[in-house]
């Protein structure tokens, strides 16, 4: 039976960012690969969310299963900018709780694509 995607496409996942994080094929695009790396947070797939960072921007780990209080509620992306052929730009909101309080976080991500794949590189947070 299929299931929603985690990510809010309106489409399920096995057909949305299952084959990015199962390594069928590459992200197509930067708001994909934004997508699917949401996805990856909210299933714990760190080593996807690791194999997708930029190589000179990617943290020694990321611990996600001492996170497991996180329980991630939505993805609302703001904006979709393409800078030149291999740059773009992801505006996007990601709602979240831990311990029953609820967060959100507004970043502006970089991307990058090198030898055919898109990789995040670092972003801005918004402020409240």
């Amino acid at each position: 039976m299929p299931s929603p995607c985690p990510c809010g496409a309106s489409t399920d996942h096995a057909r949305c960012c299952g084959p990015y994080l199962s390594g069928e094929r590459p992200a197509p695009n930067a708001e994909a690969l934004m997508r699917s790396r949401y996805t990856a947070y909210t299933l714990g797939h760190e080593h996807y969310l690791r194999a997708t960072w930029h190589p000179a921007h990617r943290p020694d780990s990321l611990n996600l299963a001492e996170d497991g209080a996180t329980k991630w509620l939505g993805l609302e992306i703001k904006a979709c900018r393409s800078i030149d052929a291999s740059h773009a730009t992801v505006e996007f909101v990601a709602r979240y709780k831990i311990g029953g309080r609820a967060y959100r976080l507004h970043e502006t991500s970089r991307f990058v694509l090198e030898d055919g794949r898109w990789l995040y590189t670092d972003g801005d947070i918004h402020p409240k």
